[in-house]
């Protein structure tokens, strides 16, 4: 079976799990950012190397995101206002790649948005913290779990190529 028919069946099957997943319980999870993560472990190589890398960047954007949120929620400004805090807040995101760990910039890039979009879009009250972090940490998780999907999706394709050979 070729690579892609392979690929194509794995991920369609595991996607179907990963929605289970998230809409079957009432934990919060994102299906949304869990398939972004999933990409992401593609985006950065597709091997057991980027689970790690991936989930220290997602964290990475999600916390200065979640305090780039409680920033803005706080002050309460103009668009220019909340535009200079983003603005700076994007600087800090990047200048983290400084530390090797930090050094995967779309992965940060991955959890920074998704912590804007899903605590934007769900109305999250930007200075209740806990509230804020609760979305923060739901949002991590679904993206590290994305994470796994891929690893699981990648290492399910290659057996079924293997199989075909």
């Amino acid at each position: 079976m070729s690579l892609i028919n392979a690929l194509a069946i794995s991920i369609g099957l595991l996607a179907a799990v990963a929605t289970w997943v998230c809409l079957g319980n009432g934990f919060g999870l994102q299906v949304w950012a869990l398939f972004i993560g999933w990409g992401a472990y593609y985006h950065t190589g597709g091997q057991p190397a980027s689970l790690g890398k991936n989930a220290i960047n997602h964290a990475w954007g999600v916390v200065v995101a979640a305090v780039t949120l409680f920033l803005v929620g706080s002050v309460a400004g103009s668009v220019i206002v909340t535009s200079v805090i983003v603005g700076v807040s994007v600087v800090v995101l990047v200048l983290g790649a400084h530390i090797p760990a930090l050094a995967t910039i779309p992965a940060a890039v991955y959890g920074y948005a998704s912590t804007a979009a899903g605590t934007l879009l769900t109305g999250v009250a930007l200075t209740d913290t806990a509230a804020l972090g609760k979305a923060a940490v739901m949002i991590l998780i679904s993206l590290v779990l994305g994470n796994l999907f891929g690893l699981v999706s990648e290492k399910l394709a290659g057996g079924l190529t293997k199989k075909a050979a």
